[in-house]
């Protein structure tokens, strides 16, 4: 049973965190839900892909394989995340209360706080792209997937300690998600960078959970809570500040 259920839990991850082919059945949502160690398992799948044009890093040039690499994130975790940071520029921006803010959110309007955000949020993934582009090839992939899993394991995190103040996704994740779920996901992934220290790679798993941060602690504090809008912001945010840590920790180190 335990098997079947982790079966459910990553192809429902798969579904919702990622744009591959896979087919969905009854109950994998649900399993999803409730399985918080499957956010850095889907994770570790899709920033492996992601990565495959920085294999290139030591043929090509930097650009062609910043460009590469930008363009095989969107294909393998799709667009629709973006669609948070876009929500929460606008939310940042506005002037008002909580409520306010939280009308913002839900508005279909796109604002200018919207395209600033996503452009920034782009511009940012480009950019460490092009510094894993400078990077042994290898090394540039380890840093990928990195800040891949530690982006995931940041949206875990706040599924399992977050607090979702009215109906929407954001709930359907904080009420399936139990303190002691994150427990499983953490150590697995946390062991993982500890066998790395102090390795570029393990710096983009921390850059990557601090990157998820940001928008939990701004939400939490400005919205009374976190929602479907604020995972989705924060696994873009999470994957550029993963992906720049780990640029920076090779640079340093």
């Amino acid at each position: 049973m335990a098997v079947r259920r982790w079966l459910r839990a990553t192809r429902g991850a798969l579904g919702f965190l990622t744009r591959l082919p896979v087919n969905h059945y009854d109950g994998d949502w649900d399993a999803f839900r409730s399985t918080p160690a499957a956010f850095p398992l889907v994770g570790l799948v899709a920033g492996t892909l992601a990565a495959v044009p920085l294999l290139a890093a030591d043929t090509l040039t930097p650009p062609v394989v910043a460009f590469g690499y930008l363009l095989a994130v969107y294909a393998v975790t799709g667009i629709h995340h973006l669609d948070g940071v876009a929500d929460l520029g606008d939310a940042l921006v506005v002037h008002g209360d909580a409520d306010r803010r939280r009308e913002v959110l839900k508005d279909t309007t796109t604002g200018v706080g919207a395209i600033l955000a996503v452009a920034i949020t782009i511009s940012g993934l480009a950019l460490g792209g092009l510094g894993l582009a400078a990077l042994p090839a290898l090394t540039a992939v380890t840093v990928a997937i990195g800040a891949e899993v530690g982006s995931k394991l940041g949206m875990a995190t706040m599924a399992c300690f977050g607090r979702a103040p009215y109906e929407g996704m954001g709930r359907q994740f904080t009420e399936a998600s139990t303190p002691g779920g994150w427990l499983v996901p953490a150590a697995l992934v946390l062991s993982a960078a500890a066998l790395a220290w102090p390795r570029p790679a393990a710096l983009a798993i921390a850059g990557g959970v601090a990157g998820v941060c940001l928008p939990w602690y701004w939400a939490t504090r400005h919205l009374g809570g976190i929602n479907g809008d604020i995972f989705g912001a924060a696994n873009e945010l999470g994957r550029v500040a993963g992906l720049h840590a780990g640029v920076i920790a090779w640079t340093l180190l």
